[in-house]
């Protein structure tokens, strides 16, 4: 035999995810790999000539660019002496600033950078990135793509992201030669409405880098770098080629930073035993190196191999920190589908999240996941509602902002017309006005019109061809009077000249001012420092589209009173009597139970099945008290039979019977959310059948393990409602309502 529950549990998501032991030989190892080299440097004439255990003679590539460019030799022995604990619990300690710890990260090895984040635990790890990132304030990106490559839906969804406050828009191709269409479409998206977002689109580098210069995309990420010398030869690079790609970028005044992230070398079979963190930190360098102004790290795509091994999680975040430590901008992964367990996903999140990063995305899929040429990402655009209570939950800025509906649909219907105008001016294509309308409603590429593809690519290919670029879309859109947008890209377009946003960390405020690490540097050092979210941050995080005002749960509507007293409640001998006995506000201050039940119903439906079972009903309201036992009892002292069903005004019910304490009962109905007018009908049968003396089946009723979380605010009010009507100086009366 086999245990059902763990049958059960094998059906769980979790159980679809891979996990591993540690196979160290096979790249397959975090931390301290036996392959790992000792952390060591040398250095003789102002030159390193030992880096981690290797003489100059047998560097590699990776090697030589690190010891020529990445590190600081007039720091480094300083750094080097110090031992991994100590400059680990330097990192949390709140009375070392973070500039004395990027100084030292300089002269640090990537060994020596392994083992400090091989003592900290995850707690630490957050701790310490609270105080290393960048920029103090934290930010987001988009992952803006559809299936059919519809330009309409792109403009539209990138105006969505932008209008939500994502900083960054990156869109890609499923095929290649639409990568000028969807650049345009995602430009002109990303300054409508709120606007102020920095664009990219990840296509093969020489093409990117056309975009670019094009004044089409204004950053670039895409820049793969690696911690192993095969891994760069089979990728035709080296970290001079990827220096070089990224000078060009930059000397543009395009923003630019690399991607990495642990398991890639092992993945590609190059990992020759080593650990990815050490493999990782060798990268980090490299990118310092070549001058990026970041990095996008936290495994990335190669998300699952890192998590099938003890500690995957903590070891993406040690990635992040390192990138940190390193005076780089970091888009901090959290793009790729980490686990088939919603619990896992949002746990791995949080390392993130909570405490801050430049990008705490690299990549959040504002569209369904299906729509996502990226390959699915980790939250999609389902999850935006519950990423908003997370925020609001934890007053943490996870750098969205909660936007009402009609707000969203008027900002993609500028955004689809937009992009229709420029089509129109620039000879493209036509944008339809049923493409228009599909996109402002869509909920996937699935509800967009086909469109001609053939005609399509012909036109991105034509529209590289004429060297098009951002000024012919300026002018399309002026023309058009869609001024606003073309004044915002004219905007971007003037900072890439200036080179004002090739700061670390750089984006740009709805008012196009560019906040960086230079303007906006992170300054905490502890609690009541440090990136704090403003009043005004703090009442937009809370105030979510669909937040109730509670001034109005369970107010009633006003009525004619159809419950009417008749004079104090005395006791009778009448055998054949069940009381019903109701709370202080039934009938009066709340006129329906928690789920909408209307009293009136209710009230006839306990007197239906009282008579049912031959028995007469009788009403008394209780003022003195709205507990529910109290309720009842009181219901049973009046009662001819001794027998009273009592009902709080929230629905909440109880049979009682003289003689019982006031917290003992015959039966308690305690979820109100689940009883049903039929419910009540068989309370009041039920309650006769006891005073009849017969034998009698309990009530059936339904648990909902839910009810809790929907109910209890309505709860807590609609009682707090009862509790204002108490009267403890009041006798009960005799009530007579119109059936």
């Amino acid at each position: 035999m086999l245990s059902r529950r763990f049958q059960a549990r094998r059906q769980r998501p979790i159980h679809q995810d891979t996990l591993t032991e540690p196979w160290p030989e096979a790249g397959l190892v975090l931390f301290n790999s036996p392959y790992d080299p000792p952390a060591s440097l040398r250095i003789e004439g102002g030159r390193i000539v030992e880096l981690d255990g290797r003489p100059e003679a047998e560097f590699d590539a990776i090697d030589r660019f690190i010891a020529l460019h990445a590190i600081d030799c007039a720091v480094a022995p300083k750094a080097m002496a110090i031992e991994p604990r100590v400059l680990a619990r330097m990192l949390v300690d709140i009375n070392v600033p973070r500039s004395e710890l990027v100084r030292l990260a300089g002269g640090l090895t990537p060994a020596r950078l392994t083992q400090i984040a091989a003592e900290l635990n995850v707690l630490e790890m957050m701790m310490a990135l609270a105080k290393m990132r960048a920029r103090r304030t934290p930010a987001n990106q988009a992952h803006v793509t559809n299936r059919k490559e519809h330009p309409a839906l792109l403009a539209a969804d990138a105006a969505e992201a932008a209008e939500r406050g994502f900083a960054e828009l990156e869109t890609t191709v499923g095929v290649t030669r639409y990568a000028p269409l969807n650049a345009l479409a995602v430009l002109v998206g990303s300054q409508t409405g709120r606007g102020a977002a920095l664009t990219q689109c990840a296509v093969e580098e020489a093409l990117g880098l056309r975009l670019a210069l094009l004044g089409l995309t204004t950053y670039a990420e895409t820049l793969s770098v690696y911690g192993d010398e095969r891994a760069f030869r089979d990728g035709d690079d080296t970290p001079w080629s990827k220096a070089f790609l990224a000078s060009a970028y930059a000397s543009r005044g395009i923003k630019v930073r690399f991607t990495s992230g642990s398991g890639s070398e092992a993945l590609m079979g190059h990992a020759g035993g080593r650990s990815m963190i050490y493999l990782e930190a060798r990268c980090l360098l490299v990118v310092k190196g070549a001058g990026s102004q970041g990095v996008q790290n936290g495994s990335i795509s190669c998300i699952a191999l890192p998590e099938s091994l003890p500690g995957g999680v903590r070891a993406v975040l040690a990635e992040n920190l390192l990138a940190a430590m390193l005076d780089l901008e970091v888009a901090s992964g959290n793009d790729a589908m980490a686990s088939h367990s919603e619990i896992r996903k949002t746990a791995k999140l949080m390392l993130q999240f909570l405490p801050g990063t430049d990008f705490i995305f690299s990549g959040y899929s504002v569209m369904p996941r299906e729509d996502n040429l990226f390959g699915g990402g980790n939250f999609d655009g389902l999850d935006l509602d519950d990423y908003s209570v997370l925020q609001r939950d934890m007053l943490v800025d996870g750098g969205l902002r909660p936007v009402r509906e009609e707000r969203l649909l008027a900002v993609r219907r500028r955004a689809a017309q937009a992009l229709q105008a420029v089509f129109e001016e620039l000879g493209l294509p036509p944008i339809r006005d049923e493409e228009v309308e599909a996109a402002v409603y869509a909920h996937s590429s699935d509800d967009m019109p086909d469109r001609d593809q053939a005609a399509d690519l012909a036109a991105a290919e034509r529209f590289l061809r004429e060297r098009r670029n951002a000024a012919d879309v300026i002018r399309a859109l002026a023309r058009r009077g869609f001024r606003d947008i073309a004044e915002k890209i004219l905007c971007v377009e003037k900072l890439r000249v200036s080179g004002d946003y090739l700061q670390t960390s750089a984006m740009l405020a709805p008012d196009m001012r560019v906040i960086s690490a230079v303007n906006d540097p992170n300054d905490y050092g502890g609690p009541g420092t440090g990136y704090r979210m403003g009043e005004e941050r703090l009442r937009e995080v809370a105030a979510l589209p669909w937040v109730r005002d509670p001034h109005r749960i369970g107010a009633p509507a006003p009525r004619e009173p159809w419950l009417h007293p008749r004079g104090p409640a005395r006791p009778r001998d009448d055998a054949n009597e069940i009381l019903i006995a109701v709370g202080p506000a039934f009938g009066s201050a709340l006129d329906a139970t928690l789920t909408g039940l209307p009293h009136r119903d209710v009230l006839s439906a306990l007197a239906s099945g009282i008579r049912e079972a031959g028995l007469t009903p009788r009403v008394v309201k209780i003022y003195h008290t709205a507990d529910l036992g109290s309720i009842g009892w009181a219901g049973s002292q009046l009662s001819g039979s001794g027998v009273a069903v009592g009902i709080q005004s929230k629905g909440t019910t109880v049979i009682h019977r003289r003689g019982l304490a006031p917290l003992d009962n015959l039966e308690l109905f305690p979820q109100a959310p689940n009883l049903t007018l039929e419910s009540y009908r068989a309370i009041g049968r039920q309650a006769a059948l006891y005073a009849r003396g017969e034998p009698v089946k309990p009530v059936p009723v339904v648990i909902d393990n839910m009810a809790r979380l929907k109910y209890i605010v309505q709860t807590t009010i609609l009682h707090r409602r009862e509790i204002e009507q108490v009267d403890p100086d009041r006798l009960p009366e005799e009530m007579i309502w119109d059936e």
